[in-house]
């Protein structure tokens, strides 16, 4: 897999009077850079998260109730068949069960939904077993990073800010005229880019449920990984 990088990198020189701040009192840091450094690792999304979902009417709570729940019981009889951990996770989302009124205010029936989430880095038996499922439709797509590509993804972009943080510490401290520096305080943050929630796949879902139990088309995009290294340096 390849990795596209950038690195960014900004720095602010504070240099301060070397009076005391107030008379007998400490006197204030000279001569420190406060520096801030990126890593970004571009990677493409090795986690699909699919969402499936149905909606059921009645006159009666108890009616709707029970026929979500026939419908959500044969979609995890057919899930877990195929599940497999950290290839394809199952697990039930959200189940809602609640009251329609007329205009005046009074109830005239019941309408409820189900969800179920299929989850994990095997995008074939993911989209087959969606397509399998009769008695649930495709409501909601989303891709991300599993665990373990994320943890080596930040580990290189960790490393890119890092050696950019010394490498721009280093230049800065010869360009204002110093020999090196030393390393006062630092602190590490990471975030993920780009879209990773599901999104929604209304018209999409009514083609799907017509193909039967073909496998549902799906295509990963890429994220980026960014570690951010900030602190600040002691010229000397």
């Amino acid at each position: 897999m390849k990795f596209s990088r950038w690195i960014a990198a900004c720095a602010v020189l504070t240099v301060t009077s070397a009076a005391l701040a107030q008379s007998g009192g400490m006197a204030p840091p000279q001569n420190v850079l406060q520096l801030s450094a990126n890593g970004t690792v571009e990677v493409q999304q090795d986690l699909l998260s699919m969402s499936l979902t149905t909606t059921r009417e009645a006159a009666d709570a108890a009616t709707v109730q029970t026929q979500l729940k026939m419908a959500l019981d044969a979609a995890l009889t057919e899930a877990r068949r195929n599940a497999q951990p950290g290839q394809l996770d199952v697990r039930t989302g959200n189940f809602n069960l609640s009251p329609r009124y007329t205009r005046d205010g009074k109830i005239n029936g019941w309408q409820g939904s189900t969800e179920l989430v299929l989850e994990g880095r095997d995008f074939p038996r993911i989209t087959q077993t969606a397509g399998r499922i009769s008695t649930l439709t495709v409501g909601g797509i989303g891709f991300g990073l599993s665990n373990e590509q994320r943890a080596k993804v930040e580990t290189e972009a960790q490393t890119l800010a890092i050696n950019n943080f010394k490498q721009k510490a280093d230049e800065l401290s010869r360009g204002f005229g110093f020999t090196g520096y030393t390393l006062r305080e630092v602190s590490v943050n990471s975030n993920q880019g780009g879209p990773v929630r599901p999104r929604m796949m209304a018209m999409e879902a009514s083609a799907m449920k017509m193909a039967s139990d073909a496998p549902v088309p799906v295509e990963a995009g890429k994220t980026s990984v960014v570690v951010n290294v900030s602190g600040s340096v002691q010229l000397k």
